[in-house]
């Protein structure tokens, strides 16, 4: 049986990994999340699993497990703008680089498989488009955003530092705007905004023109190639992007929610935060070369999965 260690396990990405990798009998999971951003409602039906453990913990501070790991995939970090600004800026750029440093002693010491979920953001405002792994990103060090952005550029020099010093077995992905199931209502984000919004029967807020792109990739893509990821060569350590290259406009977006919920609600327009960026599409041609994958979920589709998690939500709150 093979025993892997989730941090991050209660949030949106690491509660739907947590419920893909137990399916398969063979493994045991460690879920381990402070729950600053994340749930033990998203994971609430594996808790009385025999071969899952919930360990409430902040991986800024060192964690002792006593028992051996086989893979660990490290996805602790608010990953949304209200999240992890203003006066959560040191504690996020904290659990990037402390959280990378404490997960990597870790698997050095079990001699462990490591995966770095990094972003897209470490391209900043792209000089470049699509963005390729090779390119080296445009990012303001000092901005509001930073604190993610250069967080998660350290982490990734930490992984590559601990391969090429200590020999771990390391894999880097760079993930792009992921939407479905399990996503927090109230974490900021465009399209938990929009729906939730649509579905209250209020406008929908726009920041900036709208014009701004974005590529959304549904959940369960992005689970597959994490997976796929982890169990790629040895030699294959990435950092490889993993998102879908099909890019639309915030403001397509919120036509598309608007169309599906209810087409008379209004947009309103807001002025478009600090260091924004303009443009994000990732080019997977790495992904498909070295992973065999492409994501299979259309925009619409996944909306449509979405819009049905959230009315639920938000039916049992009421």
């Amino acid at each position: 049986m093979k025993t892997i260690l989730i941090t991050g396990g209660t949030g949106f990405i690491g509660s739907n990994l947590c419920k893909r990798l137990i399916n398969d009998e063979n493994n045991k999971i460690i879920c381990v999340d402070n729950n600053y951003t994340g749930s033990l409602e998203n994971i609430k039906e594996l808790l009385d699993n025999p071969r899952f453990t919930f360990i409430e913990h902040d991986i800024i501070n060192p964690l002792e497990i006593n028992e051996k790991i086989d893979e660990i995939y490290n996805l602790a970090c608010p990953a949304s703008p209200p999240a992890y600004q203003g006066e959560k800026a040191v504690f996020t750029t904290m659990t990037c680089v402390y959280g990378a440093r404490n997960m990597l002693e870790l698997a050095r010491k079990n001699n462990a498989k490591i995966l770095q979920s990094s972003t897209s953001e470490v391209y900043g405002e792209p000089l470049e488009h699509p963005q390729k792994e090779s390119y080296r990103g445009n990012v303001n060090p000092i901005g509001i955003r930073a604190c993610y952005d250069e967080g998660k550029r350290c982490a990734e020099s930490l992984f590559f530092d601990y391969n090429r010093i200590y020999g771990t077995k390391i894999k880097v992905i760079r993930i792009f705007n992921t939407y479905g199931p399990f996503m927090d209502p109230n974490d900021g984000r465009v399209v938990s905004n929009f729906i939730c919004q649509a579905l209250r029967g209020e406008d929908l807020t726009i920041y900036g023109d709208g014009l701004q792109t974005r590529s959304f990739c549904y959940v369960d893509d992005l689970i597959e190639v994490i997976i796929k990821m982890m169990a790629s060569e040895d030699d294959f350590l990435g950092p490889v992007n993993t998102g879908n290259p099909g890019e639309f406009t915030i403001k397509e977006l919120a036509e598309l929610v608007k169309e599906k919920i209810n087409p008379s609600l209004k947009i309103s327009y807001k002025p478009l935060p600090s260091d924004d960026p303009t443009q994000r599409r990732p080019n997977i041609s790495l992904a498909k070369e070295k992973l065999n994958w492409e994501p299979k979920i259309k925009l619409s589709e996944g909306l449509d999965k979405t819009i049905e998690y959230f009315a639920q939500k938000i039916k049992e709150n009421e």
